[in-house]
């Protein structure tokens, strides 16, 4: 995936001028040897040019480690550290930043050999809030080198995240589809994280389409996607369209990523993009979205924004499903009641018409929009990409303005079941634990739109801490029974 930043952390350590420099110095020798040792020295550097103890320092360690191709720090307290000195250089570092502390060593050496970061760690955190920095500070930021280590390694999709972020260009085609309020949300917040928004018509996209008629990379495109389907290429005459619209797509975003260096895009599928192009794009945005570049349905520019979070997260496809469903009692008494402990109402049903990419369906065939069949002819309804969703592990999430432009956000993990759907489109069996509860306290009572992120994996604290670090403080999640909702009744039984 080429539409996925490289994270290149630069490793800082710091010391106050009245502990032993040593302690700084050999803790961080033993941190990126751990380090190393554990996860390998591609993402990792070592600034050596000093441990910071004054600004001087800082401003020496800010320039090595940017010479270095860094865009993600990590200081590292070895010591007490320089409360000043260490927050002003996350201050004036451009990307994410980490604080992270070394506990002490042997009860044989708390004289000399005591560095007090335990103590150093609350007064970081202070002056980073006397100068508005964001930081991550890891759930409990003390550790041995190789707690350490696995504390930087799980700061690394954070990161990844947050430097894509500042460099996306989301590109939409379209307002949103008439009577379909629920994806339409205030562009603001996206600029102030950072992402820049184009804001296309239909009418220039399928100026764009006409112009790739016969383009000469049109039967290569094909030749793919009948690899891709094989046997379940069951609409071959349409293929060359859909090729020549994916051809457009990728074109479109080399034209107009402009200086941005990453993209997502949110795209029209209807009412009048079948009659007109004479297709549906699901296939087209599955595929994209498999290369990395997250394509959302209905000209949602949130969801698009969710997909690219969870892309850079996950380092894999994601999908953006309706929460669409519920199932039914009998297929959960025969399918699921026995053979799990979920109960049925932790049980729904994801789906969209067809924009999951084939590496994440169990099966799959190319077919027709059921739905808009109903109301028009099935040969421009054509475009589907149909199967059900592979069972396994899945993290459901989403980014989200409210109208007042605040943001917020959930995260749930769960699974998909290995149960039969029996219907249509790219669609799931899904397991959340308390999702009743959650769908009720959260989706429902925050004012959620129908679709949903889905990252495939459990990337719950991954994604929770990058919501944090955007500085939303409205993150929901499906809370146990002993931890109700302030909305939850009490007296419920």
């Amino acid at each position: 995936m080429n539409n996925i930043p490289q994270v290149k952390i630069g490793v800082v350590a710091v010391s106050r001028d009245c502990f032993p420099e040593s302690l700084s110095v050999n803790r961080r020798k033993a941190l990126m040897e751990a380090y190393t040792k554990k996860y390998g020295n591609t993402e990792i550097y070592e600034c050596p040019i000093c441990i910071v103890e004054s600004e001087i320092h800082m401003v020496q360690a800010l320039e090595d480690i940017k010479n270095a191709g860094c865009n993600a720090l990590v200081v590292y307290l070895g010591n007490f550290g320089p409360e000043i000195s260490e927050t002003l250089l996350a201050k004036h570092f451009d990307g994410p930043v980490m604080f992270v502390a070394a506990a002490e060593e042997s009860a044989d050496d708390l004289l000399d050999g005591r560095g007090d970061a335990y103590c150093g760690m609350l007064n970081a955190s202070y002056n980073l809030k006397l100068r508005n920095v964001k930081a991550y500070i890891p759930e409990y930021p003390v550790g041995t080198a190789e707690e350490c280590a696995d504390m930087i390694h799980e700061f690394v999709p954070i990161a990844r995240t947050i430097v894509g972020l500042k460099s996306l260009k989301i590109i939409s085609f379209g307002p949103r589809p008439l009577n379909f309020l629920a994806c339409n949300a205030p562009i603001k917040p996206l600029y102030d994280l950072g992402v820049e928004i184009e804001e296309n018509s239909e009418l220039d996209l399928f100026e764009a389409f006409n112009k790739h008629a016969n383009d000469p990379r049109i039967p290569k495109v094909v030749a793919d996607m009948e690899a891709e389907l094989g046997k379940g290429n069951m609409k071959p005459e349409i293929l060359p369209k859909l090729a020549q619209y994916e051809i457009t797509l990728l074109d479109w975003v080399e034209e107009h990523r402009g200086y941005r260096e990453y993209v997502a895009i949110a795209g029209k599928c209807w009412p009048a993009f079948q009659t007109q192009f004479g297709f549906v794009p699901c296939y087209v945005n599955s595929r994209l979205t498999g290369m990395g570049i997250p394509v959302s349905c209905e000209v949602d520019i949130y969801g698009a924004l969710s997909e690219f979070i969870g892309t850079c997260v996950s380092l894999d496809a994601v999908t953006l499903l309706d929460i669409n469903n519920s199932v039914p009692a009998d297929m959960y008494n025969a399918e699921i009641k026995d053979k799990t402990t979920y109960t049925h109402k932790d049980t729904f049903m994801g789906f969209h018409c067809g924009n999951t990419c084939s590496k994440k369906l169990a099966f799959c065939s190319m077919k027709y929009q059921k739905i808009m069949a109903r109301n028009l002819p099935e040969e421009v309804t054509q475009g589907t990409l149909e199967g059900d969703i592979m069972p396994g592990d899945i993290t459901f999430f989403r980014l989200q303005s409210t109208a007042d432009t605040q943001l917020r956000a959930y995260v749930a993990e769960g699974e998909v079941l290995n149960v039969p759907t029996n219907s249509f489109g790219a669609i799931g069996v899904f397991a959340i634990p308390e999702m009743g509860r959650f769908y009720r306290h959260v989706l429902i009572e925050k004012n959620y739109p129908h679709h949903g992120a889905v990252a495939f994996g459990h990337f719950g604290k991954a994604l929770f801490e990058v919501f944090k670090y955007l500085g939303v403080t409205d993150i929901g999640y499906n809370q146990p029974k002993s931890l109700p909702y302030p909305t939850e009744n009490p007296f419920n039984k």
